[in-house]
């Protein structure tokens, strides 16, 4: 009997060493979130105040040149009656005298208990070969405009101050430059503008 010789023993293999899969953490944007806007509290706006149909206006003339002042007159009383506007008008010698005659009037509408509430003075003064000129321009003006802050009245300028006469008719004619008309057209938006303010606490 012979002895067969021993089976080679079976070599041992290692497992194969497998890797676990690496998984990155989910990378997560944080939320933007918008900072919420407050939205201001709706605030009603006053109306604003356009029809001045209501009002009763004063005109003060200077009637030194009748066939200017006509002219004046005509503008100036035809935006008031666009405007519907009633008015009264009151008549002096020139446009010195006109401040002082707006003072009396308005005064004597309160006691009446009809005020004024806008005012429009209209006159000419024409340069000549005096002092006299500078004085009623810058006198006169200086009046109204003392009359205006003074009372806070709404008041149109109509007095013109020129170098000939045809320069005033120019400036008065209706149908040419119309400063009559100018006059009541700035007498009512002063107006408008004080009924408007009255709003505005």
């Amino acid at each position: 009997m012979t002895d067969e010789p021993a089976a080679p023993a079976p070599e041992q293999t290692e497992p194969a060493k497998t890797e676990p899969a690496k998984t990155e953490p989910a990378k997560t944007e944080p939320t933007k979130t918008e900072p919420r806007k407050s939205e201001p509290a709706l605030q009603s706006e006053p109306a604003v105040v356009s029809d001045v149909s209501d009002a009763h206006a004063l005109i003060v003339e200077g009637r030194f040149y009748d066939d200017i002042q006509n002219a004046l007159l005509e503008g100036a009383v035809a935006e008031l009656k666009a405007a519907g506007v009633s008015y009264d008008v009151v008549t002096v010698p020139g446009a010195l005298e006109i401040p002082a005659a707006i003072a009396l009037a308005v005064d004597a509408a309160v006691r009446a208990r009809i005020p004024y509430d806008m005012v429009i003075a209209l006159g000419c003064v024409i340069r000549g070969e005096t002092f006299h000129f500078e004085v009623v321009s810058m006198e006169s003006a200086r009046g109204l405009m003392d009359l205006a802050v003074a009372r806070k009245l709404p008041l149109g300028n109509g007095i013109l101050t020129v170098n000939t006469k045809q320069q005033a008719l120019e400036r008065a004619w209706v149908s040419h430059l119309n400063k009559g008309g100018a006059a009541a057209r700035t007498a009512l938006t002063m107006l408008r503008v004080k009924r408007n303010l009255s709003h505005v606490s």
